[in-house]
């Protein structure tokens, strides 16, 4: 397990807690195979993140285009930095299939990133929303 629910803030929005929440699991569920070694698994998990992570970011701009959030190019610049940082990982993946590397990446850059994301720009994002929890 890479994440604690607890360690993710809740924001005052459902449906960006409920994004979180769902890439939370799939995040652990995929720490966990790489933490095991188990290379089919990790394929198969890779897809399902790759397509979360796409999903759960094009929804908050999605959203903050709505409400013309004043700082959406900000946020969306944040979200295209790690949406790189996963591709260059999936990349590399599929060169050595090598799970130490997409372990050092999870537990370093990606956990602190959303841990610190989420009390950043999506706490400030559902403010401006509303739909309080």
């Amino acid at each position: 397990m890479l994440f604690k629910k607890t360690e993710v803030q809740q924001v005052s929005n459902v449906m960006m807690n409920m994004l979180h929440e769902e890439e939370i699991e799939i995040v652990n569920n995929f720490h966990d195979a790489v933490v095991a070694k188990d290379i089919d698994k990790i394929d198969e998990l890779f897809k399902v993140l790759i397509y979360d992570v796409e999903d759960h970011f094009s929804t908050e701009e999605d959203m903050m285009e709505e409400s013309q959030f004043y700082a959406a190019a900000i946020h969306k610049a944040e979200h295209d930095s790690m949406r790189k940082k996963v591709q260059a990982i999936e990349a590399a993946w599929n060169t050595n299939k090598d799970p130490k590397e997409v372990q050092n990446f999870l537990e370093s850059d990606f956990k602190s990133w959303m841990v610190l994301h989420v009390a950043r720009w999506d706490s400030e994002t559902a403010m401006h929303l509303g739909d309080s929890i």
